[in-house]
């Protein structure tokens, strides 16, 4: 299939659909005449790269592990769970992090906006 029809399928940009193949992720055929051409498993491969997107992977983690996702878009093989339980656990402490600022700021703003009205009072 080639990379209009792909894009049509799957609803992915063709110019992300290049990007997926500078990056390694979407290896396509070439015609003699130098056009893409996708096989029957192209859907599924890039239904696989939005889902891991999706769960917050980045290109380059996805071009290692793109390879073990067997089944649907989700299903992954079990030797791949250190890497994304490790990710996973990243996020967890990035979330923290932002919770932790969220708190500040709010005293912040709370202890400001408290300061604005003692002056309007007065």
């Amino acid at each position: 299939m080639r990379i209009g029809e792909l894009s049509k399928e799957t609803g992915v940009a063709v110019r992300l659909l290049r990007y997926y193949e500078e990056q390694g992720l979407l290896v396509p055929d070439r015609t003699p005449g130098g056009q893409r051409r996708y096989g029957p498993d192209a859907p599924a491969v890039v239904r696989r790269i939005r889902a891991l997107l999706g769960a917050g992977l980045p290109t380059r983690v996805i071009a290692e592990v793109l390879d073990c996702v067997c089944g649907s878009e989700a299903e992954i093989e079990p030797c791949l769970s250190p890497l994304l339980v490790a990710r996973l656990d990243a996020i967890d402490a990035r979330i923290h992090d932002l919770q932790d600022a969220r708190s500040s700021l709010a005293a912040l703003v709370a202890a400001t906006e408290g300061k604005a009205l003692a002056y309007a009072r007065g």
